[in-house]
């Protein structure tokens, strides 16, 4: 069981996330021409309309009642850690530790929470590395599926097994980044590409996938496999440590409990017969730590 599960309102504002997404990811393969011309440079538009979507999302959790104070510091934290491992490495040679708090924030607090981690954790790093550009929205997206992808991870909490199923995890979603990220460009190197590489408007989508995948293994994979195998490493070496942080904090936090008056506790406490209602925490019954 997820500690912090997707209600109905926030899961269709994501679904509606991913639809945009992927249409933003998978447009060279299905486009015109024309619409290449006409609408390659609409990047920023994407951009407003992902951060308008993730308000959505907000909005949806806050009026199911899932989305306190507690909820929003949690995203705070989960973001500026992300946003704070980004520093260090910036992505270059594609080591980039942030994704390792992502799947694990995800893991523990669930899809939702994992999501909108997930995205604000690049939009802080971005901001905080100067990162700010027309990839971003991508990044953001394609960051956001990886912490969704680890709430979603089936096996129980605690288990052995765990830490290696986070790590394949954590490997496999790395190298997935690459893959989809080069496509924000891709479509716009023109003369640019190498010959056999490039993308031909209006050419059917089995040759634009056939040029896509002899581009992507002769300029990116060097560069996504040592991003999956860095959070790999840091998932079997401090994965169950961070587990533990999560899951403790999780306990105390007590998310999702409701408060309930109980007159009977203030009689009990309150002498001379006096009548005081005590508000104790009523434990939501959907939802439980791992």
């Amino acid at each position: 069981m997820t500690v912090i599960p997707v209600r109905w309102p926030a899961a269709a504002a994501i679904g509606l996330v991913a639809a945009i997404g992927a249409l933003a990811f998978l447009w060279p393969f299905v486009a015109s021409a024309e619409f290449v011309t006409n609408h390659g440079n609409d990047a920023p538009w994407l951009f407003a309309g992902i951060l308008a979507l993730l308000t959505l999302v907000c909005l949806a959790e806050v009026t199911s009642g899932r989305l306190d104070a507690k909820t929003i510091a949690v995203l705070g934290v989960t973001a500026a850690a992300g946003g704070a491992m980004r520093v260090l490495s910036a992505g270059t040679a594609g080591l980039e530790p942030m994704f390792f708090i992502i799947i694990v924030a995800g893991r523990v607090l669930g899809p939702g929470v994992g999501f909108v981690g997930g995205a604000l954790a690049l939009l802080t790093g971005a901001l905080l590395t100067g990162g700010v550009g027309p990839w971003l929205p991508f990044q953001m997206i394609c960051a956001g599926a990886i912490g969704l992808g680890a709430g979603l991870l089936p096996g129980r909490s605690g288990a052995r097994s765990e830490r290696w199923m986070l790590a394949g995890y954590a490997l496999t979603s790395g190298i997935i980044f690459g893959v989809f990220m080069n496509l924000w460009f891709w479509p716009f190197l023109g003369a640019n590409a190498p010959t056999g590489m490039g993308f031909v408007p209006g050419a059917t989508v089995a040759e634009n996938l056939g040029h896509y995948a002899v581009f992507y293994l002769a300029t990116s994979l060097a560069w996504d496999v040592p991003r999956g195998v860095l959070n790999a490493i840091l998932v079997t070496v401090a994965g169950p440590a961070l587990l533990r942080v999560f899951r403790r904090a999780a306990r105390r936090a007590a998310f999702g409990s409701q408060v309930a008056f109980d007159p009977s506790a203030g009689e009990r406490a309150s002498p001379a017969g006096e009548h005081h209602d005590v508000a104790v925490a009523a434990p939501d019954r959907g939802t439980l730590a791992r």
